[in-house]
């Protein structure tokens, strides 16, 4: 069976890697690692996270459905709230992509960030991993190693543990070790591996930065970084997961083990979305078009590139069916699978792909070349494919078309449950330029 690694970077722009067009030749190599796993395997162009914001979109990673169908998806993101919450997180009773792993065979581990409520009612654990190394919440300090509530947040399990470290070599640490035993593991099982970094959300550290780890105010450290740490951040998170590539290829796992890479969200102030525009919070494509990168020898033919639209439930339900396991008929699963794209079967199909936010009241529908997209009191139509930079309003070129996408979006909507009135919408990010009338 298939070994799979699920590599997901936190607030990584769509242009931040030298594979999407990074400006190397004016920082230097920034990411020379899953630049090679991209040549290495299918690059895909018009791939997109199933939300703007954080713990949204690891809802629809861990569900394989829409987050909106669940209660803690609704804010925008998980947020202080959640801690000693029974309700904000993911309930254990929901079948997950590593839990049904898990009943197929696999032994699975999640690295890194969870963001999906507090223990005593949620955990990594509770749901389907067999093992976690990392932080509950949303964000903490690299050093440190404490979360916006100022306590400390790193774990092993449902204990709270202490260890000196930078955050993103931690993380590559314990992947690399988890593949070792796994490797010579004599059950042999599977594995399920799940890299969830920090990196490069917030605060600004680099490797080099402990002593600023001491100084800074606050978490959110609103008033600091550039973009030189920003991609320092990046080249650390890049290195770690050339070692996790180099792991495999000691044990002779590199042909059948499928790694994808990606983002939760769009990229935040220091971020290279070029050409799109907003980022982190918004539902233009700056906000939510993210890198995917699928690299299998075994089932992927080196040096593609692929235009098939696809968000992060595809991926997860693609993984599901690439480990054999099952559904659980008792739940949706709104994601497809991409195995025929992956693997050449088809080049690409057509996948409408929905978004709503409470936040600026958004909403947008992308099929095929256009765009629905609600801002406030403002709709759009755009075609994507000529205009990724959503700058040609084209509501009055194609009004029956906006009206179509418009019905459409709302049919969707009416199978999901509403945002209630207590949702949180967070204040800390800073919001990027919307279109404008």
């Amino acid at each position: 069976m298939t070994n799979i690694i699920y590599i997901v970077a936190d607030d990584l722009g769509y242009a931040d890697l030298g594979c999407y067009g990074g400006r190397e030749a004016q920082f230097g190599q920034v990411s020379p690692n899953i630049d090679k796993m991209a040549t290495e395997g299918m690059l895909f162009l018009d791939g997109y996270a199933n939300s703007p914001v954080c713990s949204p979109t690891r809802f629809a990673l861990m569900s394989m459905a829409y987050q909106y169908r669940l209660r803690g998806a609704l804010e925008e993101p998980i947020n202080t709230k959640s801690k000693g919450s029974d309700v904000l997180g993911l309930p254990p009773h929901i079948p997950t992509l590593p839990g049904q792993l898990q009943k197929a065979g696999y032994y699975t581990g999640l690295m890194g960030k969870w963001h999906l409520g507090y223990p005593p009612h949620f955990g990594p654990r509770s749901s389907g991993y067999d093992e976690f190394f990392g932080i509950m919440a949303g964000a903490a300090d690299y050093f440190s190693h404490k979360s916006g509530y100022g306590d400390h947040d790193l774990w092993i399990n449902e204990e709270e543990h202490r260890e000196i470290g930078y955050l993103t070599d931690l993380i590559s640490e314990h992947s690399v070790d988890f593949i070792n035993r796994r490797a010579t593991d004599t059950e042999q099982k599977p594995f399920f591996l799940s890299v969830h970094y920090t990196a490069p959300h917030w605060p600004w550290e680099s490797r080099d930065d402990e002593e600023l780890s001491k100084e800074i105010s606050a978490l959110y450290h609103l008033e600091g970084g550039n973009i030189h740490t920003y991609r320092k951040m990046i080249h650390h998170m890049d290195e770690g997961i050339g070692k996790i590539m180099d792991t495999l290829e000691q044990h002779g796992l590199t042909e059948d083990t499928l790694i994808v890479f990606t983002s939760d969200n769009g990229g935040e102030r220091f971020s290279d979305n070029w050409p799109l525009v907003g980022g982190k919070m918004d539902l233009t494509e700056g906000g939510i078009r993210v890198p995917w990168i699928a690299r299998w020898p075994k089932g992927i033919k080196a040096g593609t590139t692929s235009m098939q639209h696809c968000m992060t439930m595809d991926w997860s339900r693609t993984l599901l069916e690439v480990g054999q396991g099952e559904f659980d008929p008792n739940y949706p699963v709104d994601g497809v699978s991409l195995l025929p794209v992956i693997t050449g079967e088809v080049e690409e199909f057509e996948r409408p792909l929905y978004w709503r936010m409470n936040h600026r009241d958004q909403r947008a529908l992308r099929v095929g070349e256009f765009k629905y997209l609600k801002v406030d009191e403002h709709e759009y139509l755009f075609n994507i494919n000529n205009d990724a930079r959503e700058r040609a309003n084209l509501k009055k070129v194609y009004p029956e078309k906006l009206e179509e996408m418009r019905n459409q979006w709302m049919s969707w909507n009416k199978t999901m449950p509403a945002i209630p009135e207590d949702a949180t919408v967070s204040l800390v990010y800073n919001t990027a330029d919307m279109p404008q009338r």
